[in-house]
């Protein structure tokens, strides 16, 4: 253990010190022109948009690194769609998920304190806030009621079900004998991010809109989430939620319903094998959106768009001849029209969809989420009575910023929170890059990052970072991971190999029950891509990804040892005891696999990077959070230990207090990147 920390310690050196001028990528320490590892701490980011209900105010979460408390601030920061009068609503650095009154005239968030996060108001024309509640737990899925009257939210219950009892005997008078032994009953008894779990459900509430005490609208053993959407009447509200006695071993089959204030009545409205989920009501109540997808237990399913009368009949699909998912659908306000945010190539856009008459785009793409780390698609978007679209902008030099389009013009970006930050920063440049994979000549997507001051006609080192999911989608979005590995010199690969989302619904699937498999055949093919352009060294590639791409990083050196070496970042390494640790059984076993591992043994193994460590020579660093339950530590431990049965070169490391989100904490993404890049320039 001294002999593992004496090496950490030089790599932290080495990476926070400048790289090694004979054999690193650049000389010297940084420069200070450049993105650098205590930069991460200056970022802010926009998130949780809403746009008042006339279209002339935005009010939106800003979120930023507080570098003493190693945590995120969030913030409640308002402006004119004009982009004037941009100034803070709260400063507690705990506030969020903000939501308008119907008239305009107040807004509703949740902030955080002493006594728990509770819900608070702001009434706009004074400035006056009040806190509403004395919650025991923290609320969500804020929805209020068309006549202002009521706000609607969702709150864990705690479960007075006691599974057995034993008796034990009295301890003596002043003994102190060990905590009592805890009882697990539920299969889902631990989440990432959550950790061990308060046996219980989630269930839904109204309170007065002055506050008070909140009344429980429904009951019983399941989980009853957001988003809410009232009945324009205000008596009755829809939302998803799985009831079904089978709930715990079908967790995806969930159904929308409806739920009358006054007494507490529950009406199913959908019944089909699969999820039914994000429901919102038509301005005239006439009709619910809805989105969803007819189960077929496939690794990626495409999520349609639909929409049914307000009683559950007369259900059809609006997006069938659209080969994207479909989310967060919202009403215009004469309720011919619904807005979806949807996912193409990399991108996130805004679309309207009619009732009848197909789509539109509204935003072709550049909604940027909070993904700083790495550059996932995501985002947000909030929309007017007026049809003003409000929502997070970005691009490969900017995190998410203020963005508006009113009407169908063009887009606009009302803020640049990171100006004063960046402002003389050369980052690296991206450019998009199409190739053919080697297996099938399936064309695949992906950006290159040059470090600044490229120069084409030198030879650079190579990283190829991999995402995770694998059901999901890099784009060209900022990423302070990237920013800081070309800072220090790399060129880095990232794209969207098969299986990542945002390509269609067969491309997704090109991976069912075979993961990992040819996604590595087009991995490599982006590779072998980027090196004929010239300015690549093909004697020193490396590679890096978490999650998805940590199964993808130990399967690589599992099959070639092209790479000089490898950082593998919470992997899984045995799908045997990944699916029996993991927090979402059901989902693994069910949707990625043919059926539980003891059925499908060889299956199991044959996916498994463990099956191959015995090919592998690659020197390979391997980092894991200590309280990871999506990806349990345990596995990131199985190839440590495998490779240095074999003798290969690794070091593992493991973060303390980290769960899945190794980069939650603004101090554990520097120290993970300079881990990387230490081990990295080791070699």
């Amino acid at each position: 253990m001294r002999r593992i920390a004496a090496v950490v310690a030089v790599l932290i050196l080495a990476a926070g010190s400048g790289l090694h001028a004979q054999t690193g990528p650049i000389a010297g320490p940084a420069a200070s022109d450049r993105f650098q590892a205590l930069d991460v701490f200056g970022l802010e980011w926009a998130g949780g948009i809403q746009i008042s209900p006339d279209g002339t105010r935005i009010v939106y979460v800003r979120s930023s690194n507080d570098i003493r408390q190693d945590r995120a601030r969030t913030d409640l920061w308002i402006l004119k769609v004009d982009g004037s009068e941009h100034r803070a609503l709260t400063s507690s650095g705990k506030a969020g998920s903000p939501v308008w009154s119907p008239d305009g005239s107040r807004v509703l968030y949740v902030e955080g304190g002493e006594e728990g996060s509770q819900l608070w108001m702001r009434w706009m024309d004074t400035g006056q806030t009040a806190r509403l509640t004395n919650l025991t737990h923290s609320p969500s899925a804020l929805a209020w009621s068309p006549d202002g009257r009521w706000i609607a939210f969702s709150m864990l219950v705690p479960d007075p079900e006691i599974p057995f009892v034993v008796d034990m005997p009295q301890k003596p008078e002043g003994a102190e004998w060990a905590p009592p032994m805890k009882v697990i009953h539920e299969m889902n008894y631990r989440f990432d991010g959550a950790g061990y779990l308060e046996e219980g459900h989630a269930q839904l509430f109204v309170i007065p809109e002055e506050g008070g005490v909140p009344r429980q609208l429904t009951s019983g053993p399941w989980d009853h989430g957001g988003p809410l959407s009232w009945m324009p009447d205000s008596r009755a509200i829809v939302f998803s939620a799985n009831r079904h006695p089978d709930a715990e071993h079908d967790p995806l089959n969930s159904e929308v319903y409806r739920i009358t204030v006054a007494d507490g009545h529950v009406i199913q409205l959908t019944d089909r094998q699969g999820p039914d989920g994000s429901p919102a009501v038509s301005p005239d109540g006439r009709l619910i959106a809805y989105l969803g997808f007819d189960d077929r237990y496939q690794g990626y399913q495409l999520t349609r768009l639909y929409v049914m009368s307000a009683d559950g009949s007369d259900s059809r699909v609006l997006t069938d001849g659209w080969d994207r998912d479909m989310a967060n659908p919202t009403w215009a306000a004469d309720g011919t029209e619904i807005y979806v945010s949807v996912d193409n190539e990399g991108e996130t856009g805004v679309a309207r969809v009619t009732l009848t008459k197909g789509t539109e785009t509204v935003v072709e793409g550049g909604v940027s989420g909070v993904s700083l780390g790495r550059p996932y698609t995501s985002g947000s978007y909030s929309v007017a009575r007026t049809g003003t679209v409000a929502f997070t902008m970005g691009d490969p030099y900017h995190p998410a910023d203020v963005g508006v389009v009113t009407g169908r013009g063009e887009a606009r970006r009302l803020t640049d929170l990171n100006a004063d930050l960046l402002e003389g920063k050369k980052l690296g440049q991206v450019e998009e890059i199409w190739f053919n994979s080697s297996f099938d000549g399936r064309r695949v997507q992906g950006w290159i990052m040059t470090p600044p001051d490229f120069d084409p006609s030198r030879e650079y080192p190579l990283i190829l970072e991999i995402h995770g999911g694998p059901f999901a989608a890099y784009g060209p979005h900022f990423t302070a991971e990237d920013q800081l590995y070309a800072a220090a010199g790399y060129v880095v690969l990232y794209t969207n190999p098969r299986g990542s989302t945002s390509y269609g619904e067969e491309f997704g699937n090109l991976i069912h029950h075979a993961y990992p498999s040819h996604d590595y055949d087009d991995l490599m093919s982006g590779v072998d891509a980027v090196i004929e352009k010239g300015y690549v060294d093909p004697e020193r590639l490396f590679v890096t990804g978490g999650s998805g791409g940590g199964v993808l990083s130990a399967w690589i050196v599992g099959h070639t040892d092209r790479f000089r070496a490898a950082a593998v970042q919470k992997p899984v390494i045995n799908w045997y005891s990944f699916v029996l640790n993991s927090d979402a059984p059901a989902i693994f076993y069910k949707y990625w696999f043919p059926g539980p591992p003891w059925e499908n043994e060889r299956q199991y193994m044959e996916r498994s990077p463990l099956a191959y460590v015995g090919n592998v020579s690659t020197p390979t660093l391997i980092i894991n959070g200590e309280e990871d339950y999506r990806t349990p530590i345990s596995e990131a431990e199985q190839f440590y230990e495998a490779l240095k049965i074999r003798g290969v070169p690794a070091v593992l490391v493991r973060v303390p207090g980290a769960s899945h989100g190794i980069s939650n904490r603004p101090s554990h993404l520097i120290g993970k990147v300079a881990h990387i890049l230490g081990w990295f320039e080791k070699w």
